[in-house]
């Protein structure tokens, strides 16, 4: 995927490190580095093989106002779906606001990293463009404590009806400091299990049955005696995978307050939890396919496609390979459960747009992130990403049957949790460590050993 939506393997050691920084914010912006993903799963979006020429130099401007300064956005949709995407989301600003010529200045590869670290060089030189993409939440937690992002509680939140047509979730996502800095565009939820529907019924499993992640060991057993395929699909090639599966693992085992109580830094008082859904995740290995750890997440999911395996967990841009499979339809061929014990939860991913201060264009950041927060810019961009629109008024119609679906989820949610994976739940730094206790785990599966670095992760 290109967005960067799959996940996140950058080491602290990788961070940037930018020397002379005034305050305790600016300083802890300069060490956080958000990661993007391993550059192995850069290459296609939403499953699909699909990409697209870069939007370097595509002329989305239109003729200059003097009312407006150029809108300047930065974003890392550069191929597949997430340019088809992000193309229709500008012809549509371009329709609503023609007096405002758009600068789109995107950055390619690293599966984002690349972008957060122009970003940060740009944000800490006082020199940020107009906005850009982010993950929010905790990811945007250092711009927050450096004073680098503005409140847009009443200039942008307060207009398209956006405070009633967003759930908490999204809105909490929206002011990780207590104040609305960001607009989020999309959602991508982490909570799904697939699964090839003729495997898991010569099997004789019914998924919808399997009522905890504990007990998904013994329905992966069934399948491997009564089948040839193995029980679940996977990747350990980079940790980004393992590090999804096992906080869905935490959240469907021990529910929604431990998955926060975790979050929030509190390990040993749930350690028991922590490891043992650590060594759910460690049974589950043995029931990986035998190349977990020399594929991509794209060509474990073929193995899904080809009935291979019977299960897969991921965040719901794999359903985008399912879709662009020629003879693999929804429901009759493949489908999904929300991850065992997650049942009226949504876990988010999301992307959104910021407010920084210094803002080259204000008035024009104003308009476009109003316009983020619309009906017509999600129910644009949001079909083409295979994504769902954080707002729960986003009509259905060009959605399909398998996200209108998610949308339904997602609007009947009793509550959202946010990503920890992709630091919209724990702040950079923090997520640098446990991403390097997620490649301990993936290694050597020692359980005792992950849950010490998961400890030290928060201090």
């Amino acid at each position: 995927m290109t967005d960067a939506n799959e996940g996140s393997d950058v080491s602290r050691r990788d961070y940037l490190k930018v020397a002379g920084a005034g305050t305790l914010g600016v300083t802890a912006l300069a060490g956080c580095m958000g990661g993007g993903g391993d550059d192995e799963d850069t290459t296609t979006d939403s499953g699909s093989d699909e990409t697209t020429e870069s939007m370097d130099g595509e002329d989305t401007t239109t003729e200059s106002s003097t009312d407006y300064e150029t809108l300047e956005v930065q974003h890392w949709w550069t191929g597949g779906d997430g340019a088809k995407a992000v193309s229709a989301l500008f012809e549509g600003f371009k329709q609503e606001y023609p007096d405002i010529e758009v600068n789109q200045n995107p950055v390619s590869g690293g599966a984002g990293q690349n972008l957060q670290t122009v970003i940060k060089k740009r944000v800490l030189n006082d020199n940020p463009p107009s906005s850009w993409q982010a993950w929010p939440g905790a990811n945007l937690q250092p711009y927050v404590e450096a004073n680098k992002l503005e409140d847009i509680g009443e200039s942008v939140w307060g207009e398209n009806g956006m405070k009633d047509a967003y759930l908490q979730g999204p809105k909490d996502a929206a002011k990780p400091g207590g104040k609305f800095v960001a607009v989020p565009l999309n959602i991508h939820r982490l909570n799904n299990l697939f699964y090839n529907t003729k495997v898991v019924e010569d099997a004789g499993v019914d998924p919808s049955s399997i009522s905890k992640p504990s007990d998904l060991v013994s329905a992966m057993e069934t399948v491997e005696s009564e089948t040839d395929a193995v029980g679940m699909a996977h990747q350990t090639k980079s940790a980004w995978s393992t590090s999804q599966l096992w906080a869905q693992v935490l959240l469907g085992e021990y529910g929604v307050e431990t998955y926060e109580a975790f979050t929030e830094g509190k390990v040993e008082a749930n350690k028991d939890a922590i490891k043992d859904s650590l060594q759910i995740v460690k049974d589950f290995q043995s029931h990986f396919n035998s190349d977990a750890g020399s594929i991509s997440w794209t060509e474990a999911n073929k193995k899904v496609i080809n009935g291979k395996a019977a299960f897969f967990h991921q965040g719901d841009w794999a359903a985008g390979m399912y879709r662009g499979q020629d003879g693999f339809e929804y429901e009759s061929d493949w489908n999904h459960v929300p991850f065992p014990g997650t049942e009226g939860v949504y876990a988010l991913n999301m992307d959104s747009f910021p407010m920084p201060t210094n803002n080259p264009s204000p008035e024009a950041a104003k308009k476009f992130l109003q316009y983020v927060g619309s009906v017509d810019a999600q129910e644009r961009f949001n079909p083409k990403k295979g994504s769902i629109p954080p707002r729960t008024d986003v009509p259905k119609d060009e959605f399909g049957p398998f996200l209108s679906q998610q949308m339904d989820d997602f609007a009947n949610s009793e509550t959202q949790v946010k990503s920890i994976e992709h630091g919209l739940a724990i702040p950079p730094e923090v997520k640098s460590n446990f991403g390097d206790a997620m490649t301990t785990f993936t290694s050597g599966w020692n359980v005792d050993k992950t849950y010490k670095q998961m400890k030290r992760a928060f201090n």
